[in-house]
Formats: structure tokens, C-alpha cells, sequence
């Protein structure tokens, strides 16, 4: 069993994946109940039920009412996720692609961004701006967030030179990722950046990375209206 110990959800899911793989729980065998596994977390048995219900979802285990949950035979094959590189793309698309870094400051965490990345503490943030362009027009905005209590050397990199999400690959690979797509209206930042009207439409692409149980890194992606977005699992 795990000790007890006040865990958020990710903690709960990658401590029990960590199990799984590591062998102590093998192939066939029962884990612990929701019960048992919210008592040893500290937490409520719905966090429990969540992290176990993606673990199946994912193929790590097996749940069959009134049997428990056990630790899958054969485990599912699961897609491998590639996260897109912009200058890769455009450079696809037979663009010319240039880089430029906007800016970056250290920044106290805010309370909407600990929500979405699910932390649990009063870190430091590292936030940057930075626009991407294929054959000089302003083809997508960054608005990115580190966390430097996982990345303490992000505060450090020359993001001038190379852009976050290349410098994030080569730095720490990742374990999870979060996305979704949704339309917004161009804010002046983004009408500027963009060149674009106040309030047109645009496409926002908004991804989160884990390491393990660690937060890793928010994006905002935005770009014009019609933009397509294509990656590889």
C-alpha cells in the first residue's frame, strides 16, 4: 500500500501507474479498493474513482462489478502523443519560418492557472510571450506558463534563441497532456500580434504537460480564424 499522504488526483493516478509498471502490482492481481486507496491518499473516494477509471481508459487495468479492479493481463496498447513543433509546420508548408520572443517574467502562480494545472501550491511561474511567423506573417501567438518549482533552469534558458516548446523537449519529457480547441475573439494583444481586427474570430489551442505527478508547462495557442491543426499519435 501507499502511505498516506494529502494527494491530488494526478499524484493518486501516477502513484498507481507507477506501481503498475514498476511490477509491484503485476498482471491479474486485485489493487486495493476505493476505499482502501482514499484512506491511504487522504482524499475522497471520488479522486479514487477518477484516477482508476483513466488507468482503465488507458488500458493499465481492469474494472468488472463485484470482481474489483485488477491489474490488465495484457495491457492495451496506448497512442503515443507527438507534440507539434510550429517551425516544423510552417517549415511543412514550404514557409519561411521566424521566431520572435516577446518577453518573459517570473510571476507569482495565478489562481486560474493553478485550477487548470492542478496545483496545489504558491509557486513561481515563468511566463512568455513569444509569435511565431511563416513567411513573415504572424502565424500563431504564445502565451506560455513554466512552473519553476519542476523547471527551477527555465528561469535561466535564452528563449530568445530557441523557442519554449523546442527547449521544453529537449529539457523533460512528459507523461500527460491535456488539450482542447475553442474558438475566441481577438483581445488587442492578440489584434496586434495577429494583425488582425479587435474582436475577430480566432482558433485557441490550450495544452498542459505533466512529468509523472508534476506540472509541467500551460500554453495558449492562437491563431487566425481557418487556421487547421494536424499532429501524430
Amino acid at each position: 500500500m501507499v502511505e498516506p499522504v494529502k494527494s491530488a488526483f494526478r499524484t493518486v493516478k501516477e502513484t498507481l501507474k507507477h506501481k503498475i509498471v514498476a511490477g509491484d502490482w503485476g498482471p491479474g492481481d486485485l489493487i486495493p479498493n476505493e476505499v482502501e486507496l482514499a484512506a491511504a491518499f487522504g482524499c475522497a473516494r471520488a479522486t479514487v474513482n477518477r484516477a482508476v477509471r483513466e488507468l482503465a481508459d488507458e488500458g493499465y487495468v481492469e474494472r468488472k462489478r463485484k470482481a474489483g479492479t485488477r491489474v490488465r493481463t495484457a495491457p492495451l496498447r496506448r497512442a503515443a502523443f507527438e507534440i507539434p513543433v510550429v517551425g516544423d509546420e510552417i517549415a511543412a508548408r514550404g514557409s519561411v519560418y521566424r521566431y520572435e520572443h516577446l518577453g518573459q517574467q517570473t510571476l507569482s502562480t495565478p489562481r486560474w492557472l493553478k485550477a487548470r494545472m492542478g496545483l496545489d501550491h504558491h509557486g513561481k511561474m515563468l511566463h512568455l510571450t513569444a509569435v511565431h511567423y511563416a513567411d513573415a506573417n504572424p502565424y500563431q501567438f504564445e502565451a506560455r506558463w513554466i512552473n519553476l518549482a519542476a523547471l527551477p533552469q527555465a528561469a535561466e534558458a535564452d528563449f530568445s534563441l530557441m523557442g519554449p516548446t523546442e527547449w521544453l523537449i529537449k529539457t523533460i519529457p512528459f507523461s500527460n497532456v491535456e488539450m482542447s480547441f475553442s474558438a475566441t475573439a481577438a483581445d488587442e494583444e492578440l489584434a496586434h500580434h495577429l494583425v488582425c481586427r479587435l474582436g475577430d474570430p480566432l482558433f485557441l489551442a490550450e495544452r498542459t504537460t505533466w512529468w509523472q505527478a508534476e506540472p509541467i508547462t500551460y500554453v495558449r495557442l492562437a491563431f487566425q480564424r481557418g487556421h487547421k491543426m494536424t499532429t501524430r499519435v
